[in-house]
Order: C-alpha cells, then structure tokens, then sequence
C-alpha cells in the first residue's frame, strides 16, 4: 500500500467565519473548538477529515493566489459519501433550509445516488450513497 496521510484538512475561504459555523451546525456537524476562532472554524467532517473555514485575510496568509468567488468560478467539489439515500436527502435538505442553494438535481443511478447544493460562499457540496454490494467502484 502507498503512501496515507494521517488526516486530511481541506481549508476553504469563507466571507463570514460566525455564519458559516451557524450554516454548518444547522447541517448537524460537529466544530474542533481548539482550533476554532473569529478567523477560522474547524468543521469535522469524520474521525480523520476536516474542513478549515478561513477568513478571506487569513486564507491569504497561506495561499498567495487570488481568491476564486466560488459563486463565479469552480475551485473544488468537496463529497461526502452518507450511508443511506435518506442520509443524502436529510443532508442536502437541512442546506437549502440553512440558506444552501441547490447545484445539480438528484442523481440517481441505481447502484449510487446524490444530491449536491452549495453553502452560504458558493462552494460545492455533493452528498452521495454508495451500494457497495451493486457497486465495482467499492
């Protein structure tokens, strides 16, 4: 086996540090309050996975490159495989009911299922079941 990373966080730019957590919070997540501040929050996604909501300021002070408007422009799609359709439809519902927007429709092909919206700064959020027994990609 190659190489794994002990932890993966993702660091994505946010307007609003506060209502982002709020947004995030309404989705049912969980914040690392140690790591969590008035320039950044800390969104736990899983046991190894994490997500850094930074300020535009502070995210500058680790990248150089312009900022994309998430609203305008694609940077990233973050996925979060749930485990049920009823997970994904909960999720991407409790997001366009915290002030989400919807990105694509349903997509439903049998052996895998997903719904994307995107948060309160345009970034991309896709939600998706796997059944694994119906699935070669497992």
């Amino acid at each position: 086996m190659g190489r794994q990373a002990k932890h993966l966080y993702i660091n994505l730019p946010v307007k609003h540090v506060k209502e982002s957590k709020a947004f995030f919070e309404q989705l049912g997540f969980d914040f690392q309050e140690q790591l969590t501040n008035d320039q950044a929050a800390c969104l736990v996604i899983g046991d190894t996975i994490t997500v850094m909501l930074l300020t535009h300021k502070h995210f500058q002070t680790i990248s150089e490159k312009q900022l994309v408007d998430a609203r305008q422009g694609s940077e990233v799609i973050v996925s979060m495989r749930v485990d049920s359709r009823k997970e994904v439809d909960e999720l991407v519902e409790q997001a366009m009911a915290a002030g989400g927007s919807p990105f694509k429709e349903k997509q439903d092909h049998g052996f895998m299922y997903g719904w994307s919206f995107q948060d309160l700064d345009g970034h991309l959020w896709e939600v998706f079941y796997l059944d694994e027994e119906r699935s070669s990609l497992s």
